[in-house]
């Protein structure tokens, strides 16, 4: 089996910065698209930023500018580095990762995997 694991949520004034980290573990043959996606209360989950395997990069409009993705892919790591952050950004963040790994000595198997999610809180 596989996971994800989010790090460095936390509470910052509008205006500040923080960065999240996420690391896939477990028996992984490869990594594709990794990204973010975030949830606010009352809101439905939605795109923050995606990286593909070749590093193309896609991240939804309201962060344009100011958030920057990025991945390590000999540590399976993927990066978000938010700046000029808003209250609008307050949300719980999680990590994505569409992901390969080995069931068995001979088999891979293949799906869409979510961390548990970690909490942005963005004060005015």
């Amino acid at each position: 089996q596989v996971q994800l694991v989010e790090s460095g949520g936390g509470l910052v004034q509008a205006g500040g910065s923080l960065t999240l980290s996420c690391a896939a573990s477990g028996s992984i043959f490869s990594i594709d698209a990794m990204g973010w996606y975030r949830q606010a209360p009352g809101k439905q989950r939605e795109l923050v930023a995606v990286i593909g395997s070749g590093g193309i990069t896609n991240y939804g409009d309201s962060v344009k500018g100011r958030f920057t993705i990025s991945r390590e892919d000999a540590k399976y790591t993927v990066s978000l580095q938010m700046n000029s952050l808003e209250p609008e950004d307050t949300a719980v963040y999680y990590c994505y990762a569409d992901m390969t790994y080995w069931r068995s000595r001979e088999e891979t198997w293949s799906g869409d995997y979510w961390g548990k999610g970690t909490l942005v809180t963005v004060s005015s």
